[in-house]
């Protein structure tokens, strides 16, 4: 249990690093260009991890597993683009809205039963996203956070198909067909926006790909020692982390609004979890 707390907190750190990183890059490189390159460089480390490790790719299960790869490359794009657009703490706290739609998937494809208490909680994240999205102020801001939002449900959808594809594969091969299916992903969106990277962009492109990979198995690491639950709240960490780089990088300080919103969510999002773990024992 401790080392998987220790290493959940450890994957907390580094997908903040990447996002600070993804963040400053994107003042000047498209975001769907930043997602393209980390795909890029993400499948060509997998290639060696996989090749170190003597693992082939199977043949059955392509369809999902190139769907899995849609979604998560979906998911990049909009988490890119809203922490391209938006404060980074925002953009965390919107990102991290991902359990509810695991619940709300699940009852959908999976068939699971969504318990009355959990129905009682799921308004509580509602106005802590709506705190968050200010649809009373319509602005281009909100528009971003929809795509907060976007970003949340792709990663929630990622997350059901995992559960599909990690009873037959290797994590490897399913980290693989994402990164490279992400790749194929983003050609499209940046399409006639291409920038050609100077030396510090490229830098910081290349350590945005590495970083994100790593921060990926550390996580993956960290649910071999501890149960999901405990790994789903201490990422919430993360949420601290990326506040405190809005803070000291750019100057963000969120409004009383967005700490209201933040706190709703957080606090319902590990409800929702322990629901989910009490029902699952």
């Amino acid at each position: 249990m401790r080392n998987g707390v220790q290493l959940a907190l450890l994957s907390s750190l580094v997908f903040s690093v990447m996002n600070a990183l993804v963040k400053e890059v994107s003042s000047t490189i498209p975001a769907a260009e930043i997602a393209f390159f980390r795909g890029l460089i993400g499948t060509l480390l997998i290639v060696v991890l996989m090749r170190q490790s003597q693992l082939s790719f199977s043949r059955k299960g392509i369809p999902m597993l190139a769907l899995r790869g849609v979604l998560g490359g979906l998911y990049m794009l909009a988490y890119f683009y809203t922490l391209a657009k938006m404060p980074l703490t925002d953009a965390s706290i919107l990102a991290h809205l991902s359990p509810i739609f695991v619940i709300i998937l699940s009852g959908v494809f999976l068939k699971e039963q969504i318990s009355r208490r959990t129905w009682s909680l799921l308004p509580i994240v509602f106005i802590g996203a709506l705190l968050l999205i200010k649809p009373y102020q319509y602005s281009s801001y909100s528009v971003y956070a929809i795509a907060g939002l976007l970003s949340a449900f792709f990663a929630a959808a990622a997350g059901i198909s995992i559960r599909f594809l990690s009873k037959s594969h290797h994590a490897y091969e399913i980290v693989f067909y994402f990164v490279a299916t992400s790749t194929l992903v983003a050609v499209p969106f940046m399409w006639g926006q291409f920038v050609l990277p100077n030396v510090r962009e490229g830098l910081f492109l290349l350590l945005i790909g590495i970083i994100s990979l790593l921060g990926q198995l550390i996580l993956t690491k960290a649910f071999t020692y501890s149960n999901a639950v405990v790994v789903q709240v201490v990422s919430y960490f993360g949420i601290v982390l990326n506040t405190l780089f809005g803070f000291l990088f750019w100057e963000e300080v969120p409004d009383m609004i967005t700490i209201i919103g933040g706190l709703f969510i957080i606090a319902g999002c590990m409800a929702l979890s322990n629901e989910k773990r009490i029902k699952e024992e």
